[in-house]
């Protein structure tokens, strides 16, 4: 029997999300579902509400749980990857905390940034571990990560593993979708070319009927700015730099030196940015999970509407030999975007077929928007040595050179934020415990 492993499946809802739109393929019913957590607990819900779906749906699907990792693994054609590594409490609540003593606020801390730095340094070894798990008991598999933040993760395990991997995100999807929806343009017959980084992807050429609608966006976009709405940051970049990105304003308002200012506290308020947007998010899906689990969990009649994932896409893809084309993170080995560095992972349009998945030469970006990416890579590249090398120095010079934290801190300060985040994550960073710099006075 074929076998999907999904790895962290206690995250239930995303976990239904993603094996259920499995459960919907015709292509995938002779699957075994392999589902692994280091939560038992939630493991078993995830096994409770899968089963109910497989039921409402007539899947002809085989769910099992393990506690086991390896065991999971075994004769796997397929890994899906969507952990969190120190969970919400205490890690994620840490890189929040510690760098408001700082003056250095966040909004999702997941990607880049102090939060996303450190949230990567947390993450790189297990994913090696995993990795290496892959290479030893299912070495042809194909490992499907959605975890955050996505390119360090991409880049660490690509670089340094032999493990086929692609990395998924939700942003290129409902890009141009909810960019068209929000400024009251019909999104029919539209042709899109979208080339980044991860979470900084930008939409290059947007058409309806061979028709160029960046001159309209653009118009529409800029009347809107005269009042207060959800993606103040966006259309300030697009109007600055040219081009629409393809995630959120609360996420884009950390990955730049522009917006996130102590000494200009008005620019708040002004872009309308949600500070601590992340820890309030998880606080919401807590108090919505403790509050619908066990209506949900009891639900013989569980239904499920396939989802804009790409997971059960690709996979059905290359069972299937019907091309799926998707926007992939991959190294830019090649230079399939000219001018950004090889080892940097890029978010680029990829093809899922038998063969596997080949990603797109796009050539270069215009400058402008190579260089945002340049400024978020130089970070990501960074912490990747700094985890590899377990070199502190690196994850110095990896927040050194992080636009908003550089923006707002001395080198100094940073150094001392550094410190401090490395001793409350304790066990979380070992290797990291008897090597920091002295406190700066």
């Amino acid at each position: 029997m074929k076998k999907i492993t999904f790895i962290g499946a206690g995250s239930t809802i995303f976990t239904k999300n993603v094996l259920g739109d499995c459960m919907m393929s015709p292509a995938l019913q002779d699957f075994e579902f392999a589902l692994f957590d280091i939560d038992e607990n939630r493991l078993s819900e995830s096994e409770v509400l899968l089963n109910a779906l497989k039921n409402t749906l007539k899947a002809g699907v085989t769910i099992n749980t393990y506690t086991d990792r390896k065991e999971a693994l075994k004769g796997a054609k397929y890994v899906i990857n969507a952990i969190q590594v120190g969970g919400y409490k205490p890690s994620t609540v840490i890189d929040f905390e510690i760098p408001k003593k700082y003056g250095l606020r966040q909004t999702i801390a997941d990607t880049i940034g102090i939060g996303g730095l450190f949230r990567a340094l947390r993450t790189i070894p297990v994913m090696l571990d995993i990795a290496k798990d892959i290479e030893e008991v299912c070495p042809d598999a194909w490992l499907l990560n959605y975890t955050n933040p996505m390119a360090t993760l991409t880049g660490a395990v690509s670089r340094y593993t032999k493990v086929k991997m692609v990395g998924l995100c939700h942003s290129v999807q409902v890009c141009t979708r909810d960019l068209l929806k929000d400024l009251d343009i019909p999104h029919e017959n539209i042709e899109e070319r979208i080339a980044g980084i991860n979470h900084m992807a930008w939409l290059l050429e947007i058409k309806a009927n061979g028709k160029d609608l960046y001159p309209e966006i653009k118009r529409r976009a800029k009347e809107k700015q005269q009042t207060k709405h959800h993606d103040m940051v966006r259309y300030e970049l697009m109007d600055k730099f040219g081009f629409y990105v393809t995630e959120s304003s609360e996420h884009n308002a950390e990955y730049h030196p522009f917006f996130i200012k102590e000494k200009y506290p008005e620019l708040i308020e002004r872009f309308n940015i949600p500070l601590d947007e992340y820890p309030r998010r998880c606080e919401e899906q807590i108090e919505n999970w403790l509050k619908t689990k066990e209506e949900l969990m009891n639900d013989q009649n569980l239904n499920h509407e396939r989802s804009h994932e790409y997971g059960s896409r690709i996979i059905e893809a290359m069972e299937t030999n019907q091309p799926f084309v998707f926007g992939g993170n991959v190294l830019n080995t090649g230079g399939l975007i000219s001018n950004l560095p090889e080892k940097a992972v890029v978010e680029v349009p990829c093809i899922a077929n038998r063969n596997g998945i080949t990603p797109a030469y796009m050539g270069e970006l215009p400058e402008q928007l190579a260089a945002l990416n340049r400024s978020n890579i130089n970070t990501q590249l960074l912490t990747i040595e700094a985890a590899i090398t377990k070199s502190t120095e690196k994850i110095y010079q990896a927040a050194m050179l992080d636009p908003h934290t550089a923006a707002e801190l001395s080198m100094d300060d940073i150094i001392s934020l550094c410190d401090d985040l490395i001793e409350a994550h304790g066990d979380m960073l070992p290797e990291y415990q008897s090597s920091k710099q002295p406190i700066r006075q």
